[in-house]
């Protein structure tokens, strides 16, 4: 092994206090639809509008393989007059939310890989959402914990974890920090479009870190050395959300469908399978490395159905959870932090020179992988 080599030592993460099972969900999901149906039953009635239909247990579970979701608050989620978390607004002097998450899985991270907010030189804040414009949440969490160096935030949506590892990586080999946090925090639950019955169940909340060094100065007990990164981004208007700065200058409602989370679901299905399965492939292909002869698959988890397509590409048949291990019936689709989760949870039974592929695939279309190695 090269003495240059970049090793993940670390991974934490942030759990929220509170769950919302899938019969809890549809409980109070049809009682918003019987709701808005008898307060719009004329326009029903006259053909000007179309009756909401009901959710079931059996729908979601089959549609993605979901079971439960964490939620940070779920009072204002079930609740069929609003069908949204309440959060309180805090003072600008007080940490925000999603620096709070942020820095219980940053110091989950830091206790695994051994290190203090003194040893870390950059942190980079991904996910699919920020809470505010500026200042960077990264700079806020540096502080936090403590920090020096430098922070920055980005966005590739579902993909912003594997992205974000991909520039960690670099920093670390280009010498411009020496140990680099990359914090997921994902509060999906204030994008997701709660009314929606084609959605309402996909997202939970969760935040997820990961400590990247030098294998010189890397003192955990449990190492990955980075073998490769890959990344790619090809446009598409099939996951979207309008929700931004623009809006009020557009006078557009703000509480308009298109400034929550919506997707085409079957086309996003159809086309990021392959595109996914095509990605690690080459990526591995790049590296002399034959699907078969990776120990464990860490996949993006938005739905059981796609991850077992991507999986038969790749290996060429049916594959348990030994292989792609799920935490998508416990967590839902968390965004970015999905296939963090999965390899914090599920890496701790793999053997020296074992090798891993942690993927991501999502909105933009954007997809990334990292090669590991345990060490």
């Amino acid at each position: 092994m090269s003495n240059n080599a970049v090793v993940i030592s670390g991974t934490g993460i942030y759990v929220p206090p509170h769950t919302i099972s899938n019969e809890e969900l549809v409980a109070a999901f049809n009682a918003y639809v019987d709701l808005q149906n008898s307060q719009n039953a004329e326009a029903i009635a006259a053909g000007t509008q179309t009756a909401l239909t009901h959710s079931s247990v059996e729908f979601i579970e089959k549609a993605s393989g979901i079971k439960q979701r964490y939620v940070i608050e779920k009072g204002g989620v079930l609740d069929p007059t609003r069908m949204y978390p309440r959060f309180e607004e805090r003072p600008d002097d007080q940490l925000s939310l999603m620096a709070e998450i942020a820095v219980v899985a940053a110091k989950d991270a830091m206790a695994q890989a051994g290190k203090t907010g003194a040893d870390i030189d950059a942190v980079l804040c991904s996910s699919a959402n920020m809470q505010r414009a500026y200042p960077a949440m990264a700079i806020e969490i540096q502080q936090a914990i403590g920090a020096g160096g430098y922070g920055f935030d980005m966005n590739v949506a579902c993909s912003s974890a594997t992205f974000a590892i991909e520039q960690a990586v670099n920093a670390v080999k280009s010498g411009s920090a020496k140990c680099v946090l990359v914090v997921n925090p994902e509060i999906t639950s204030a994008h997701l479009e709660w009314k929606d019955r084609d959605c309402h169940f996909i997202f939970g909340d969760v935040c997820t870190a990961v400590i990247i060094e030098r294998a010189e100065t890397a003192t955990s007990k449990d190492q990955w050395e980075v073998l490769g990164t890959k990344l790619v981004t090809q446009f598409s208007n099939n996951i979207r959300n309008n929700f931004g700065f623009m809006n009020r200058m557009e006078d557009s409602d703000p509480n308009g469908r298109d400034k929550t989370f919506r997707q085409e679901g079957r086309k996003v299905f159809k086309e990021v399978v392959p595109m996914a399965a095509a990605h690690i492939e080459a990526h591995l292909g790049a590296l002399q490395i034959e699907p078969t002869a990776v120990r464990r698959y860490w996949l993006h988890q938005a739905n059981l159905g796609m991850n077992q397509l991507v999986i038969k590409k790749l290996v060429g048949g049916e594959a348990g959870s030994d292989v792609a291990p799920l935490i998508l019936d416990e967590f839902a689709n968390t965004a970015s932090a999905g296939s963090v989760i999965a390899f914090h949870r599920h890496r701790a039974d793999l053997k020296a020179g074992d090798l891993g592929v942690i993927c991501s695939f999502g909105a933009g279309y954007s997809i990334g992988s990292v090669i590991a190695k345990k060490r």
